[in-house]
């Protein structure tokens, strides 16, 4: 592999890419061409590899499409005639950082952990970290380094996509690097903290052991996040074409309100070409406005571009990404990646990096963040106020986006003026009011229908809900007092509904 140029504790691992960078004349495409067939059954996959004209590489259940390998002349050919087939297309592999875009990157002097305070991150109240613990982050990538002692700390769920099982060891080094910043352990007091405070951390490893990611491994990697309880992805990858099969993973997470947040790419200097997945989430054309997702570009410590961050329509905003502060596998190539260890550590080895791959988990964490502010609000509403309260504060431009990721705003605007939220549903003859307010022991809930008296419903509960019978053409209107230990109200918030 060629060897990046880098300075002491540093490396430079651009790119949204899974993979290293390959020596001169290497290619990640497949010795052989590898084909995503969707099928409708069982039985139709069963025709689609009859007679030894396919071998089956892997199976995406969920979206029924299947991952194969050609033995004939004329495979996609023939799979249009084939009863059950719905599409066949080839895989799209996904890029590995180009050589122009690697450059040496070092300390700018700041404290080695600025993008938490460009950020805001630092800003966020404790009570919020601690209530991330029960929102689960997803990271699909190079995996892991789980001796790392900000990820060790996490306990964190795994899963390799190419065995099945639970081995998810980085030899490459961008998977650590970007799972300590979506959801390093802010507790340990060793290292380096991840944005989204308590955060789980689910670890997926998508690069398979011949070194190639396509399209099929990222979905496959969707389907598994959102089907194991993530409520935020990051995918640190991409390519500049899409496919059916991404498409319909990215629309799968969307329908079950999960959030994918994605890197827009680091050839700003190489003709500024348009990124997938991150087109999928904030599309071309949409200037902030909609999408699935999050398209995050990288900025500097000064609160700039980055001068290999993409630009563009798709662009949703951009987070500190330009020699950030993280965690180094201590399996990767110490020749490619030197490592130092930090005064008062135990254990683990960090540097500095650069590029949207890592600004990207910095927005995934801080939307872990908004969640656990308000556990009410959908993945799309999170990214809207991600993107409003960001340093544009509601203003967009092709160049930054929203502006720079403020965490601490965003959760102030998720969990309102007092930071107690309240929801509520309606089901046939009953509603179902629910509160939250992160880090409080204790509620007060009151009813008053139309203009009846008060009572009170729960008196110093832990619980955050009720059901009562409604009956239309009433007004049911509720009060939620939030509690301290003493039994002091700290903060009243009322909500109000029609039957």
């Amino acid at each position: 592999m060629i060897r990046m140029r880098l300075a002491a504790v540093c490396f430079s691992a651009l790119g949204l890419t899974l993979l290293a960078v390959p020596a001169a004349g290497a290619t990640q495409q497949p010795s052989q061409p590898l084909y995503a067939v969707a099928y409708g059954s069982g039985a139709d996959l069963m025709r689609i590899v009859a007679g030894g004209r396919a071998q089956i590489v892997r199976v995406i259940p969920p979206l029924h499409v299947a991952e194969v390998r050609p033995n004939v002349a004329g495979f996609a050919q023939s799979m249009h005639s084939l009863a059950g087939v719905r599409y066949v297309e080839r895989v799209v592999m996904r890029h590995v950082a180009s050589e122009p875009a690697l450059f040496p990157t070092s300390s700018s002097g700041a404290p080695y952990e600025w993008q938490y305070a460009a950020s805001h991150e630092d800003a966020v109240p404790s009570a919020v970290l601690h209530a991330a613990g029960a929102v689960k982050i997803a990271v699909i990538d190079t995996g892991a380094d789980l001796s790392a002692p900000d990820i060790a700390a996490k306990s964190p769920w795994t899963y390799n996509l190419s065995t099945g099982g639970a081995d998810v060891r980085d030899v490459n080094g961008h998977g650590t690097f970007v799972s300590s910043l979506a959801a390093g352990s802010v507790e340990n007091n060793d290292g380096v903290a991840g944005f989204g405070g308590d955060a789980q951390l689910l670890v997926i490893k998508a690069v398979r052991d011949d070194g190639s990611l396509t399209d099929l491994d990222e979905a496959g990697g969707i389907m598994y996040a959102v089907d194991h309880g993530a409520r935020v992805i990051n995918l640190s990858v991409g390519g500049p074409a899409t496919s059916a099969t991404e498409q319909r993973a990215v629309a799968y997470a969307a329908q079950h309100n999960v959030l994918i947040v994605a890197a827009v790419g680091n050839e700003y200097t190489m003709g500024n070409p348009v990124e997938y997945p991150a087109a999928l989430l904030q599309p071309v054309g949409s200037r902030g406005q909609g999408g699935v997702g999050l398209s995050v570009g990288a900025s500097t410590s000064n609160g700039s571009r980055a001068f290999f961050s993409n630009v563009g329509t798709q662009l949703s905003l951009v987070a500190p990404g330009m020699d950030v502060f993280g965690a180094i596998s201590s399996l990767s190539s110490a020749e490619e990646y030197p490592r130092s260890t930090l005064a008062g550590s135990a254990a683990g080895f960090y540097g500095y990096s650069s590029g949207t791959s890592f600004a990207s988990p910095e927005v995934g964490g801080a939307a872990a963040l908004v969640m656990a502010a308000n556990p009410f609000l959908r993945a799309r509403d999170v990214a809207m106020i991600l993107k409003q309260t960001a340093s544009g504060r509601g203003s967009w431009n092709p160049e930054m986006g929203g502006g720079v990721l403020d965490a601490a705003a965003a959760v102030a605007r998720a969990q309102g003026p007092n930071g107690l939220v309240v929801h509520g549903v309606r089901s046939g003859k009953t509603f179902r009011f629910q509160w939250f307010s992160a880090g409080t022991p204790k509620y007060r809930v009151s009813l008053r229908v139309d203009q009846g008296a008060t009572r009170v419903l729960l008196d110093g509960t832990t619980a955050t809900s009720v059901t009562v019978k409604v009956r239309k053409r009433h007004r049911y209107s509720f009060s939620v007092d939030a509690l301290d230990a003493n039994g002091a109200v700290t903060a009243t918030t009322p909500f109000s509904y029609r039957a």
